[in-house]
């Protein structure tokens, strides 16, 4: 089992940047895919970024691509969201998810096991 609890979110003009911080426990993650995904309200949730577990491969959906970056510190068991240049579409809860490192596509939400309970993030314009 892994629980992930996620912070950092919170109210911030367009333009500005917040990082969001997910702490996982139960076990280390080192060999653990994880994944931020977001949903605003009447949408469904959608794939933000991603990280493979033991290796260093990233991905991005092309609406976040230059302007967020994923990373993770195995030995803190943490996982990060850097958000620069946020956007008013930007705005949504925000939520960490974590699976056993596979070979499986890593947009696909339902290939998820682990979720934190969301951060929300309002990017006012």
């Amino acid at each position: 089992q892994v629980q992930l609890v996620e912070s950092g979110g919170g109210s911030v003009q367009a333009g500005g940047s917040l990082r969001l911080s997910c702490t996982a426990s139960g076990r280390t993650v080192t060999n653990v895919d994880m994944a931020w995904f977001r949903q605003a309200p009447g949408n469904g949730r959608e794939f933000v970024a991603a990280i493979r577990g033991g290796r260093t491969s990233r991905y991005y959906a092309d609406s976040v691509k230059g302007r967020f970056t994923i990373s993770r510190d195995n030995a803190k068991n943490m996982l990060s969201l850097q958000m620069n240049s946020l956007k008013s579409e930007d705005t949504a809860l925000y939520y960490c998810a974590a699976r056993p490192g596979t070979t499986t596509i890593v947009f696909a939400s339902d290939t998820y096991n682990y979720w934190g309970q969301g951060t929300q993030v309002t990017v006012s314009s």
